[in-house]
């Protein structure tokens, strides 16, 4: 599966990239919210994973545009304390939240329950 990983947080991206890559995943990152939505375009990901906090564009905005033009699912990534843009995420179209800190294995796990198939 192609994912799309959008986290300004250098430490929390290597930590996603490597438990993706170790679950065979094929792993695209982007540092902030502009780069997200041009990798989106680029790679169509069949999955991305965006934290709510980014640069120039927000996970919000990333989650409107990328649902106004394709299905890919989308789990949102957000720190202790954003309870109100997580629930924003969900109206927008997120599919998924972890609550940072959270277990790289939670997170295979909620991947899986996507069930897109692996390229």
């Amino acid at each position: 599966m192609r994912v799309l990983i959008a986290e300004d947080d250098e430490l929390m991206l290597r930590i996603v990239e490597f438990r993706l890559k170790k679950d065979g995943h094929e792993v695209v990152l982007a540092r902030d919210g502009n780069d997200a939505l041009q990798k989106v375009e680029d790679y169509e990901p069949d999955l991305i994973i965006s934290d709510v906090m980014m640069p120039y564009r927000s996970g919000l905005e990333i989650v409107a545009a990328v649902k106004e033009k394709h299905q890919t699912p989308i789990i949102i990534l957000s720190g202790m304390g954003h309870e109100d843009m997580v629930l924003e995420a969900f109206r927008l179209g997120a599919d998924d939240y972890l609550t940072k800190p959270f277990s790289p294995s939670e997170l295979s796990v909620r991947i899986k329950r996507f069930g897109v198939v692996k390229r």
